[in-house]
């Protein structure tokens, strides 16, 4: 099927949007936590497991959306999941108890994980027609909306709006968003050869091994992640006694490389390849925490996490293009497989790091997400594209 050049960038800036406000909703979440958790009186132990029922939530919204988008088009689903996702942050603003907030975070995680899987299987079609690396640039701007959210959190707090303020004004702008994308989404790709057996007739498809191979390597990647996010500051206040302010240079080193190397990886994929991406991401992963677990300071600390997500902000997005690659009609169940395991390495990343600390320290404990870093940069073969995908690419190419 072929694609306009105005329409595909079009579609291009509808995607960017859907990421952008997929970042805003997830962003303006982390930022009222503390609100809330003071709202419906949980305490961390309770809210962590609360937090469990937000990524059960994320990971059913991911494999129900991931085959839908494949039967319907992600045009239909990726807006609707997009207002979905948006309407759901109000819920926990609203509650008062641990029950209520349950029920929020279970709506707010199948939002999330519906919009996740199905603006990933758009942007995968995006990138067919585009005939070029483009899936980094759609992830780092899910970056930069969840900076724009820090940003407005931070600013309603200091004027004392409380909780429900910033989750209204995000939600009606997601809720624009997903109404103003809608007419500019690409209709689902119709396969030119009609007497290839559908791959849906006969029920539940099945998910050859390399799927299953790249679903891997996005546990280790977002295992990885998953322990920045939640442990990176810990690690200096922790280990080497920064104050919490200080501390937080270890996070902001890591999420300013992850977007700044986001925005530039589908260049330097577009001239070495997706495999060399992800292998030499690895290592560089890999490596930047191998600092981080024998850096005797604070600033050698804060370069270690600056260099570890510099490593690693280009290699999931290969693993989502390479999901998507192939049959169109197909594209969002293997994405679904890919992101539902990464989103429970994500999970599990912090959680693991927990008991490690009660064998050795907390920064030797970085140790499992180096190994698990390298581990990944073996496996990027896994990422090459298939025989048949430079004739899918090139089938209705079109510039944009």
């Amino acid at each position: 099927m072929s694609v306009a050049p105005t329409e595909l960038r079009r579609a291009r800036i509808a995607t960017f949007a859907l990421f952008a406000t997929n970042g805003l909703v997830m962003g303006a979440w982390v930022v009222q936590i503390p609100a809330i958790e003071r709202q419906t009186g949980v305490g961390h132990a309770l809210l962590g497991l609360l937090l469990l029922v937000l990524g059960g939530g994320a990971f059913v919204g991911m494999q129900v959306c991931g085959p839908l988008s494949d039967r319907v088009g992600a045009r239909l689903v990726a807006p609707i999941a997009a207002a979905l996702c948006a309407l759901a942050l109000i819920g926990p603003a609203l509650v008062g108890d641990a029950i209520g907030l349950a029920v929020a975070l279970l709506l707010l995680g199948l939002g999330n994980g519906a919009l996740d899987v199905a603006m990933n299987a758009h942007a995968v079609q995006v990138e067919r027609h585009a005939g070029r690396p483009i899936m980094s640039a759609f992830h780092a701007t899910y970056s930069l909306g969840a900076g724009a959210a820090a940003l407005l959190g931070g600013l309603l707090q200091a004027l004392a709006a409380g909780p429900l303020v910033p989750a209204l004004v995000v939600a009606g702008t997601g809720v624009a968003v997903a109404a103003s994308t809608r007419p500019f989404l690409l209709p689902r790709d119709q396969v030119p050869d009609a007497t290839t057996a559908d791959p849906h007739a006969g029920g539940r498809v099945r998910t050859p091994g390399r799927i299953w191979g790249l679903a891997l390597l996005g546990l280790c990647f977002f295992l990885a992640e998953g322990v920045a996010n939640d442990w990176s500051t810990l690690d200096l206040t922790s280990v080497h006694g920064a104050t919490p302010a200080l501390a937080a240079a270890a996070y902001i080193g890591f999420s300013v490389a992850m977007t700044a190397g986001r925005l530039v990886a589908d260049r330097v994929t577009a001239r070495v390849g997706p495999v060399a991406v992800v292998r030499w991401g690895g290592l560089t992963g890999a490596l930047g925490l191998t600092v981080v677990v024998v850096a005797p300071s604070v600033p050698l600390a804060v370069v270690g996490w600056t260099v570890f997500g510099l490593g690693v902000s280009g290699c999931v997005p290969q693993l989502f293009s390479a999901a998507g690659a192939g049959d169109p009609r197909t594209s969002g169940t293997f994405v679904a497989r890919v992101a539902g395991l990464g989103y429970l390495g994500m999970l599990a990343g912090p959680a693991v790091i927990g008991p490690l600390t009660a064998l050795m320290p907390l920064n030797v404990a970085f140790l499992l997400p180096a190994v698990l870093c390298a581990a990944a940069a073996a496996g990027a073969r896994r990422v090459r594209p298939l025989p048949r995908h430079d004739a899918v690419m090139s089938r209705g190419t079109a510039r944009s």
